[in-house]
């Protein structure tokens, strides 16, 4: 990823969950907070309600390949939570990463002409 660094520390989740702001559709709910930097952070969460570890890194594997191949298109500076719901388990990757995309466009993120510039 580019443009983009993983989101891992708890704090910055939770920082993310109190402060942000989210949308949600069928498969997936994203929070966004602004953040300082000039490169967007991401992280992904998949709960075991979801279904066994098989399900859920095959989620993730969903959901970060999705952004990695459409992050010229989100704005930078950004922190990013993405969360499958229990919907998501069993989707192709295309309903994944129009879910992705359908999220990033209520949050006004993404755009087809936008591009991240460092």
């Amino acid at each position: 990823m580019n443009f983009s660094e993983s989101l891992k520390k708890n704090r910055d989740f939770r920082n993310v969950y109190r402060e942000g702001i989210s949308y949600a559709n069928r498969y997936l709910v994203m929070y966004i907070l602004k953040n300082d930097g000039k490169k967007n952070r991401v992280g992904i969460s998949v709960s075991k309600k979801v279904g066994n570890s098989i399900v859920r890194h095959r989620l993730t594997r969903l959901i970060r390949e999705s952004y990695r191949l459409n992050e010229a298109r989100f704005l930078c500076g950004y922190d990013i939570v993405v969360i499958a719901r229990i919907g998501a388990k069993g989707k192709k990757y295309s309903e994944i990463e129009r879910a992705l995309i359908h999220i990033g466009k209520l949050h006004k993120i993404v755009d087809n002409q936008m591009e991240c510039i460092e």
